[in-house]
């Protein structure tokens, strides 16, 4: 992939010790840390390594990562990894996408209630598959699958939603038999969107009940409880929002779509254009008008503001696992779910767990780039000299 001319960094380092100055009376640390971690990443400051190319011998020196989760240049990596454990997971049957996305209405709710609020859509999601999947109406089988949070929309607003991702078909109540599903999609939209928002709503409300829903700024008023049920009446009258994406294909093309999901953060590099006299315009697709690509442009303050929209609580879990995959039950019913699967199926062919590439190339011929030598900060101050020189990564 060719490296972007531009980077979320360039802009964090150009405004982002003016934008924390003026951004205190709202700024928490855990985004502070963020502006930074972004900001070092890739240079001096966190150290590096020495590296040697396998084929020519040719040496150069690059900086370490910041490995946070909301950088876009630290993705890759953690992403290559997690694929190559989730290969050895998937099942020789087609797979379904399954989107559960919260109203406009408690996106500001969500905001200032991320851990709640995020946890009881994930939990909402879940148990809806799983109740609507056992009905004998539908499928009547436990199914397993994972579950994606993303907090964001293509202009970097706050739009929580969780994409799920199952293999077509489930195990029966005692393990004993596969069952195939009889349509398409096995589990009907209009149900999946009244279940879906009857367990969120109850969620809310027990939250509300408990004491546990923080209501600040214009959100203050909910604190009414008469208010507060006026919201739970008007999130009654609407259709929730489930999308249905149509089944794609098998273990050969899973690990390619799940990819697309997980490890993503709000906007990577390759949508930025420009970054000139404090305004970023970057690429976005407008899907409420068929998915039209567009450009947008903000001011320095505003898309920063709307990038640290989407920090995610410490140690907050964005990938989880449901059913027959959760992690507590997947090593005993994954061998269960592949000696059921019918014999033509179950002889398709699963991906080998792929191989992560090398960390970089070498510059001269192509070959794998290996660390030789750990290099502290003090280190690179002294390496600066060195007549190899420096060759940024990123």
């Amino acid at each position: 992939m060719i490296r972007p001319t531009l980077e979320v960094a360039d802009i964090i380092r150009a405004q982002g010790e003016r934008f924390i100055e003026r951004s205190r009376s709202w700024m928490t640390w855990a985004q502070t840390k963020v502006l930074y971690a972004i900001q070092r990443c890739r240079t001096a400051a966190l150290g590096g390594h020495r590296d040697r190319c396998v084929r020519c011998g040719h040496r150069a020196i690059s900086y370490n990562s910041c490995r946070n989760r909301h950088c876009p240049k630290c993705q890759t990596g953690a992403r290559n990894r997690w694929l190559a454990e989730r290969s050895k997971e998937l099942l020789p049957v087609p797979y379904v996408h399954v989107v559960f996305t919260l109203p406009h209405q408690l996106a500001p709710l969500a905001h200032q209630n991320k851990r709640l609020l995020y946890s009881l859509l994930f939990h909402a999601s879940a148990a809806t598959l799983l109740e609507v999947a056992a009905s004998p109406e539908h499928l009547g089988a436990e199914i397993g699958f994972l579950s994606v949070l993303h907090t964001w929309g293509q202009n970097l607003q706050h739009h929580p939603h969780v994409h799920c991702v199952i293999p077509a078909g489930g195990l029966t109540a005692d393990h004993s038999r596969w069952i195939q599903p009889r349509y398409s999609f096995f589990l009907p939209r209009q149900v999946l969107r009244e279940v879906f928002r009857g367990k969120f709503v109850a969620g809310l409300k027990r939250a509300f009940r408990l004491g546990k829903l923080g209501f600040y700024g214009d959100q203050k008023g909910l604190r009414d409880p008469k208010l507060f049920r006026a919201l739970v009446r008007s999130l009654y009258r609407q259709d929730w929002i489930v999308y249905i994406k149509p089944p794609f294909g098998g273990p050969e093309y899973v690990l390619h779509y799940l990819a697309r999901y997980t490890h993503r953060v709000a906007i990577s590099n390759h949508r930025l254009i420009s970054f000139q006299q404090g305004k970023v315009s970057f690429r976005w697709k407008d899907y409420a008008h068929g998915s039209k690509k567009r450009i947008m442009t903000l001011s320095a303050d505003e898309f920063l503001r709307r990038f640290l929209l989407h920090v995610l609580p410490k140690g907050f879990v964005r990938i989880r696992f449901f059913g027959f995959l959760a992690h507590r039950r997947r090593a005993t019913l994954l061998p269960v779910c592949r000696q059921l699967l019918p014999a033509a199926t179950a002889s398709s062919h699963c991906p080998a767990s792929p191989q992560p590439p090398p960390l970089w190339r070498c510059p001269v011929c192509g070959g794998p780039m290996i660390v030789i030598e750990r290099l502290t900060v003090k280190r690179l101050a002294f390496a600066a000299t060195d007549s190899r020189g420096f060759v940024d990564t990123s």
